[in-house]
């Protein structure tokens, strides 16, 4: 097998709104360099790239897949990703190991919501960025509309370096303002292309643009800009030279065309990655962290370096166990190295790596500084982890993912599946962190979340397809507090049982008054003269914990009170600690109900990102929601309103979100405090309690 050093790999993320077109560019760059022999489609479930049932089903991109190709003597590691925001987790990881970021841009649509996220994400890790205008054969196709749109919402550094010379059907020509001429494709020439002369009535088109590159090639670099005013000019050798610096120091984002299920413009982009897009060894060095220490180092794309590698994805294959997709950081990796998980200070044995195309493996020896390759069967290794030769102990910086924006209980069809569902769920989190797994012992549910309503569903099938369990997603609970309002100054309860032989005997007077929110349970011993022995105190205030856990008036946690002991007798005889427990617990229910109790509901701040033209939608959204608008400011070409909204109220919010900004509005939340319930949520929810208690109990 071919080894390539660091100068000659380029790995690149496709990236861009769903259905872009990437997945068929993915296997168009594949058929082009004669890595296939076939050009699968989307449309007939036969991709390289979409391999996994889900996908295959339902024809999308759902999880990261890594290709490979030769071009010019260069590998290209190609990571194609999914476009549907539940899915954006994928995107971070690839976007972590890649140099450069392609963004697709439908040519009929332009811009859209998964572009300007997928942006961000490149700034987020500093790729060089191009966009390609892929589908310039729809009839609807609108080149310089779009264009002009990833101009307005990415800025004037954006630079188309090619033009259709006519759009819509019967696209098959591109003018290159680099190389000032056309490439034709035909559809026998495999995604290659013939170069002939500009047409005269382009000629003015392709010269103005051909100037404007070369005067923002010479802006981007003092010495170039020199040479410049100097001849009037730059020479070839100086815009290819600051043309690839420009890219990689993110100063220029060139536009390319294509239409990738035609097989046009597919050589011309490669033949642009291979030219001006970085290698690792352009990028140079990586700042890393030294294991047990706060010191950086810079870590080199050296293969005679100590061994570095990092794990950015993992998926599991039922029949092969987990595979781990990892990159080289330094040295070279090979199978049978022993290795040190800097996670967990575990040493992993690489037995098999590989390279992938899709499903497809191939195991080779030795992986290079700079590539990207998988590795089976790793014992106590996942995502975000760095593996290193003892030698050199640092830590790559891990992906940071987005946090969940949907919650769901999910729930076992059949008893006894339990362990099961527990298993799966484990398995699919190590494949998918953007997945977060928590049981609620106090709700008695296991709660999942994630990036949207399509991924907790993905999820639900992958447990039934992969690991045999059926399960349904409903509603979580909420995790309500009661607390209270006001005092009762006595609440005496008296614990008497007589039976034959020894009897039960606790004697209790509590008074209990309200904390300020937040300060939590608070237990005052103020007993004279030992009329409740002192032996049997901690038994009184064990008793009103575990009321406070049960609660009292619907079910859930005591929050926010002082419980004062002040009074009680004791029998000689029959008094015993479970006695005063139950005295205890007894007495601070019946003293609660008096002291005018309330229950309080979870405040969450949320964070809506929407085009302008949406906004009095979700505002008016939000309020029906029972939130409070905190402010909106402007963000780039979207305004971002801020809000208080109660938990209860947030339930499928992302999916309600998307359907009324059209795809185009995006959430975060996180937990703010608990606030009072209204009094009538309050009535509905102790009723709720009370009838499920009466149902129980028949």
């Amino acid at each position: 097998m071919k080894e390539f050093s660091p100068e000659n790999i380029r790995n690149i993320s496709l990236i861009g709104h769903g259905n872009s077109g990437k997945t068929s560019f993915a296997e168009a760059l594949l058929y082009t360099t004669g890595t296939t022999n076939r050009l699968g489609r989307v449309e007939d479930s036969n991709t390289i790239s979409d391999f996994q049932p889900d996908e295959i089903e339902r024809k999308i991109s759902i999880s990261t897949s890594l290709l490979h190709c030769e071009w010019k003597g260069n590998k290209v590691n190609i990571l194609d990703t999914p476009g549907y925001s539940d899915f954006t987790g994928e995107v971070k990881c690839a976007l972590k190991v890649s140099e450069t970021g392609v963004i697709f841009l439908k040519a009929a649509e332009g811009v859209e919501v998964g572009t300007e996220i997928v942006w961000e994400y490149t700034k987020e890790y500093n790729n060089a960025v191009f966009f390609i205008i892929n589908k310039l054969d729809n009839e609807n196709s609108d080149f310089e509309k779009t264009v002009n749109s990833a101009k307005e919402r990415f800025g004037y550094d954006v630079m188309p370096i090619q033009f259709p010379v006519k759009e819509g059907i019967g696209f098959d020509s591109i003018v290159d303002v680099l190389k000032m001429k056309v490439l034709k494709f035909s559809p026998e020439s495999r995604g290659k292309y013939i170069e002939a002369d500009i047409p005269s009535e382009l000629k003015s088109k392709a010269e103005e643009l051909h100037t404007q590159l070369i005067e923002k090639i010479a802006e981007s670099d003092e010495n170039l800009i020199n040479k410049f005013f100097e001849n009037g000019t730059l020479s070839e050798s100086e815009i290819q030279i600051g043309l690839k610096t420009a890219l990689k120091q993110r100063k220029i984002f060139p536009i390319l065309c294509a239409s990738a299920t035609h097989l046009i413009g597919i050589s011309s982009v490669l033949d642009f990655i291979t030219d001006y897009c970085p290698s690792p060894a352009d990028i140079g060095e990586t700042t890393v962290k030294l294991a047990n220490s706060t010191n950086n180092v810079q870590l080199k794309f050296d293969p005679n370096e100590q061994p570095v590698m990092f794990i950015f994805k993992t998926l599991a294959e039922s029949h092969l166990g987990e595979l781990s997709f990892f990159k080289v950081y330094s040295g070279t990796i090979t199978s049978g190295l022993d290795l040190i998980n800097q996670f967990n200070s575990k040493s992993e044995r690489l037995s098999q790596i590989y390279l992938l195309n899709g499903r497809e493996r191939k195991e080779i020896g030795k992986i290079m500084a700079g590539d990207l390759g998988a590795a089976v069967k790793l014992k106590d290794s996942h995502t975000n982890n760095t593996l290193s030769s003892k030698a050199l102990s640092v830590i790559i910086p891990e992906i940071v993912f987005p946090e969940p924006v949907i919650s769901m209980a999910i729930v076992s069809k059949s008893k006894g599946d339990e362990d099961k569902v527990a298993n799966g769920l484990h398995t699919l989190h190590a494949e998918d962190q953007t997945f977060i797994v928590k049981v609620d012992p106090e709700l008695r549910q296991t709660v999942v979340s994630g990036q949207g309503e399509l991924h907790l569903t993905i999820i639900a099938n992958k447990l039934k397809s992969r690991f045999g369990v059926d399960v349904e997603l409903v509603e979580p609970k909420i995790p309500y507090r009661e607390t209270i309002k006001g005092v009762c100054k006595e609440a005496e309860y008296k614990h008497k049982k007589q039976s034959g032989g020894r009897g039960q005997y606790g004697h209790v007077f509590l008074k209990i008054e309200p904390k300020p929110r937040g300060e939590g349970f608070e237990f005052v011993d103020a007993i004279v003269g030992g009329v409740v022995p002192g032996r049997f105190v901690p038994a009184v205030e064990k008793g009103i914990i575990e009321a406070m856990e049960g609660g009292v008036i619907a079910g859930y946690k005591v929050v926010d009170v002082k419980v004062t002991l002040f009074d009680g007798s004791a029998h000689p005889v029959d008094s015993d600690e479970n006695s005063f427990k139950i005295a205890g617990r007894m007495g601070f229910k019946k003293g609660f109900k008096e002291a005018k109790p309330i229950i309080l509901e979870p405040i969450y701040e949320i964070e809506v990102t929407v085009p302008e033209e949406y906004m009095g939608d979700v505002m008016g959204d939000i309020s029906s929601r029972r939130g409070k608008i905190l402010g909106m400011e402007a963000h780039s070409h979207n305004q971002v309103i801020k809000a208080l909204v109660p938990l209860k109220e947030l339930y499928r919010y992302s999916t309600t979100l998307r359907s009324m900004t059209q795809g185009r509005g995006i959430h975060k939340q996180k937990f703010a405090y608990y606030e009072e319930v209204p009094k009538e949520i309050m009535d509905k929810i102790i009723a709720d309690y009370e009838k499920s208690k009466t149902e129980e109990e028949e």
